[in-house]
């Protein structure tokens, strides 16, 4: 029976496992933590719209009863390629066929003071912590001299993607319909939120229109967008831009770039721009037969994506698909089938009936855009009770504007003797 292991409990890690689990393989998924992520919601448990475990799912769960199938809630350190094995802080496992489904992690470009003061939010204990630093920082705001109160209502975001307009968006409408009632001595109309892109527009990878509706619909909120601009630095208490100007915010959420997670052990030549690694149409990673990479950790250039194929869930989950089928082809020895990504469209949500969508064949905005982009990321979630738990919690916000999770839950620090 040949044994296969996975590492990353993610998108790509957990779809390839479920097609694999009970197909006559013997399966060893890894991941440090014990639980499915739905990455795209993370934003919602930032920023009070939904609790971690809404969005989250036990692994273990998952796979109960199914044959031949392990899990190992470790991190592994090394990949031996010469042995086939995987080397952890306490064990040594073999493998016939490894999987890399590491994802990505934020990636600061090389500024370490900004990463040492900014927060980023690419798990779930990310998000969870983004969530008690905001509403702390209002806290705070309460006790602090008139001429420091600035720096606690002040929200700079950093990336224009999906993520950062997302964020933009939820926050805005906090301080619109919640903040208010909950803090009544601050002046909320003095609340600023900024969302600074790089490049020359909002949701980039997108549609014109989108990209330009985008825009639209968080200045209609009150979003301040720059564009073009970049951060320079940032020391916890004043954030600098490529501009010159300056912006006092003890808030610095960024959102503007992703990077690879990778493992030890593999040829430095495999690993290319944005920490990937390079695989080719097989998704084998270059100079490996038993080695393949899946998901956004892996590069894989083709014909329709010459510079790669997006970093997107769809992608994470058609690999894993095409992935299974070739295992099964290579078990009967047969040629594997090459990968390309069929573009089913995507789509950012920006705030209450405002939405935008790119489909192959048509782009549209507003109400019902916001409904297709609610339905299918409701789709998305694993487990029936996190869908209705989800769903409920939607449409408790949708008529009342507000929701009850506005809790700062600090982390036990147990006393010393």
């Amino acid at each position: 029976m040949q044994k296969i292991a996975i590492i990353g409990g993610g998108f790509a890690g957990v779809k390839l496992a479920r097609q694999l689990s009970g197909n006559d393989y013997e399966v060893w998924l890894f991941d440090k933590n014990n639980f499915f992520q739905f990455q795209p919601l993370l934003y919602q448990v930032a920023t009070s719209g939904l609790e971690p475990s809404s969005i989250s799912f036990p692994l273990r769960k998952l796979f109960q009863e199914k044959k031949n199938f392990h899990i190992r809630n470790e991190e592994v350190d090394r990949i031996d390629t010469t042995n086939n094995k995987l080397v952890t802080a306490n064990n040594v496992y073999s493998f016939d066929y490894l999987v890399i489904a590491t994802g990505c992690t934020t990636n600061f470009f090389g500024n370490q003071t900004i990463q040492n003061n900014a927060v980023s939010m690419k798990s779930v204990s990310e998000a969870l912590y983004l969530r008690n630093f905001i509403l702390s920082n209002f806290e705070k705001a309460l006790n602090v001299p008139v001429e420091k109160k600035q720096e606690y209502l002040n929200i700079v975001v950093v990336g224009g993607g999906p993520t950062g307009v997302e964020v933009s968006g939820a926050i805005a409408e906090m301080r619109k319909k919640i903040l208010p009632k909950d803090y009544p001595e601050l002046d909320f109309t003095k609340m600023n939120i900024y969302l600074v892109e790089a490049g020359e527009k909002t949701l980039g990878s997108m549609s014109a229109i989108s990209s330009i509706k985008s825009k639209e619909y968080l200045e209609k909120m009150g979003v301040n967008v720059f564009t073009s601009t970049q951060v320079t630095d940032y020391n916890g208490e004043e954030v600098k831009f490529s501009n010159g100007k300056t912006i006092p915010t003890r808030t610095l959420i960024w959102a503007a770039g992703i990077k690879g997670n990778i493992i030890e052990g593999l040829k430095p030549e495999v690993i290319t721009k944005g920490n990937r690694l390079k695989v080719n149409r097989f998704s084998q990673v270059e100079g490996y037969d038993s080695i393949f990479a899946i998901g956004d950790v892996a590069y894989m250039e083709s014909p329709l994506y010459p510079k790669g194929q997006p970093q997107v869930a769809t992608v994470a989950n058609d690999q894993a698909s095409n992935l299974y089928k070739n295992f099964k082809l290579l078990k009967d020895k047969k040629s594997m089938q090459q990968f390309e990504y069929a573009n089913k469209g995507s789509m950012a949500t920006i705030g209450k009936n405002m939405a935008v969508v790119d489909l192959p064949r048509i782009s549209f905005q507003g109400f019902f855009a916001w409904l297709l982009w609610m339905f299918l990321h409701l789709m998305l979630i694993l487990g029936v009770k996190n869908k209705l738990i989800v769903l409920l919690n939607w449409a408790w916000k949708y008529f009342t504007s507000d929701q009850s999770l506005r809790l700062i839950i600090k982390p036990f620090e147990p006393k010393t003797k």
